[in-house]
């Protein structure tokens, strides 16, 4: 049973665990959909001023070299991913401090004002795509952020909603190739804009009827409700339940850390199930299970966006610039990115597939969900090295195989991100965990723009090289689950050897 209770709340349940997955589906994640809006973009003349004409050859013939266009789209590119992750700490601390509803109607106003931009910008305003896209992709990822909480709604199936909504945030980049689709129709990049910003209202609307003021607890108390509900009062206060999560939440699962100056020492910064207060913010910071999260995440991520961001100037060179070759490997891109939403409750699944079965003997639910994850994560890991080999090669066709690697790739990575912060450390520092890990995988990021300066400069526009080191670099991913395996079995053979030694002891005392 998917956590519902009675029939009026368990249908509120699911009418906000629907409306979310739409929200995550048609709005969240659209800024990944860039090369469709490169696409676009460059037909509507934007950064037309950076192309020069240049005369080659014996018969002085005229080429347009549009090399600066380009590296203005990855500039704005670039500057977008790294506010849609840099900013997420903030945000996280705003979702942990003002709750969902605050945090949401910031979204709401950003996401609003950024389409409005795009909406009214043209090509004598093209600068106006830097505050627009990044303004877009910062409200989006905070309807991503207030909906994960979701899966606290549903219990034992909370780990495949939250990789079901991130999936969603990954299908949301086809948005722009139905706007690519619909401007080869004849609707302009202006009417598909305000179409966007008028769909706030619809954001509105679940922010006040089907989301909390503040936040959805975990575990769930019985008969919890939230949203507007006429002539009937909520039967339990948001508020006082977030006090008591933060002051008295000592769950076997989430037993508090050493002390704020607690060195790199223990793997996820939690004491024993004994001790009486939740492990600080500072103690999760300092564990190894986040800074090799941390790492996981950033050298993956970093492949995605070089990715993402130089695709269209790689299918340029590749298809030798035939635009009609592009356009349909442009499209076949965002058409896979559709299936993000159908990857990722897999990886959910890999993540839940040991709820409802007996626990070993002395382990937690936490212990539990960690060697779950194992599994995930080495996958996701897996995933992104055969997607950089496929990347790095210069076979136009095998670039449909590279499609479908990154996108199951993208939302298992994501989904699995967001999984793992809520599995391995408290929930009560979940918003600025999961704000911390995204702003510093942002900083990486970053790179995407050098490399991409590189390529274009002193490697002539061939990046077979920077393909080469960044898939040797994604080897670093496989340390964290192989860390986390580790851990797991030094629990496991700890609990064995406390076994044995109570075995031995009783046996003793009866002699």
């Amino acid at each position: 049973m998917l956590g519902c209770e009675g029939g009026g709340v368990g249908l509120r349940y699911r009418l906000t665990l629907a409306t979310g997955l739409v929200e995550c589906l048609c709005f969240a994640g659209v800024v990944f959909g860039w090369a469709s809006l490169v696409f676009v973009l460059k037909t509507d003349g934007y950064f037309t001023d950076l192309c020069v004409n240049l005369t080659t050859g014996p018969n002085s013939t005229v080429e347009t070299d549009c090399s600066g266009q380009d590296e203005q789209f990855s500039l704005v590119f670039t500057v977008t991913s790294f506010m849609n992750n840099f900013l997420t700490l903030p945000n996280g601390f705003i979702f942990d401090r003002f709750g969902t509803m605050a945090t949401r109607l910031l979204g709401i106003c950003l996401y609003t004002t950024g389409t409005l931009m795009v909406a009214f910008s043209s090509s004598a305003l093209s600068m106006l795509l830097l505050p627009a896209l990044s303004f877009i992709a910062v409200g989006g990822i905070l309807f991503l952020i207030t909906n994960i909480q979701v899966g606290n709604l549903f219990g034992s199936h909370r780990s495949t909603i939250i990789t079901l909504y991130n999936g969603a945030f990954d299908s949301s980049s086809a948005v722009f190739l139905i706007i690519k689709v619909m401007y080869e129709g004849g609707v302009s990049l202006r009417s598909s804009f305000l179409i966007l910003s008028v769909c706030s209202v619809i954001h509105l609307l679940r922010t006040f009827f089907l989301m909390p003021n503040t936040h959805i607890p975990y575990p769930l108390p019985e008969g919890f409700t939230y949203g507007v509900n006429p002539g009937m009062s909520n039967s339990y206060n948001v508020e006082e339940i977030e006090k008591t999560r933060e002051t008295g939440m000592t769950s076997e699962g989430e037993g508090p850390a050493e002390t704020d100056d607690m060195p790199l020492q223990s793997d996820d910064g939690q004491q024993s199930e004994n001790s009486g207060k939740v492990a600080s913010f500072r103690s999760c910071v300092q564990s190894w299970f986040f800074l090799w999260h941390l790492v996981w995440l950033s050298v993956m991520q970093l492949r995605h966006y070089l990715f993402i961001g130089t695709l269209n100037p790689m299918l340029n060179r590749l298809a030798d610039n035939d635009s009609a070759l592009v356009s349909q490997y442009t499209n076949a891109f965002a058409f896979t990115q559709l299936f993000g939403v159908l990857c990722a409750p897999w990886n959910g699944l890999i993540m839940d597939r040991h709820k409802g079965k007996p626990l070993a003997p002395g382990e937690t639910d936490k212990e539990a969900d960690l060697r779950s994850s194992s599994l995930s994560l080495f996958l996701t890991s897996l995933q992104c090295l055969l997607f950089s080999i496929c990347a790095s090669s210069p076979l136009l066709p095998l670039q449909y195989l590279t499609f479908i690697l990154q996108v199951l790739n993208r939302s298992f990575l994501y989904g699995g991100n967001a999984a793992f912060v809520s599995i391995a450390f408290p929930g009560v520092h979940f918003g600025k965990l999961y704000g911390l890990v995204m702003s510093l995988s942002a900083v990486v990021s970053l790179l995407q723009y050098p490399c991409f300066a590189l390529v274009k400069g002193a490697l002539g526009g061939d990046p077979f090289y920077v393909n080469i080191a960044l898939t040797l670099l994604t080897l670093l991913a496989f340390i964290h689950p192989i860390n986390i395996f580790y851990h797991c079995r030094k629990l496991t053979n700890q609990r064995e050897d406390m076994a044995g030694g109570a075995a031995i002891t009783l046996a003793e005392a009866k002699m």
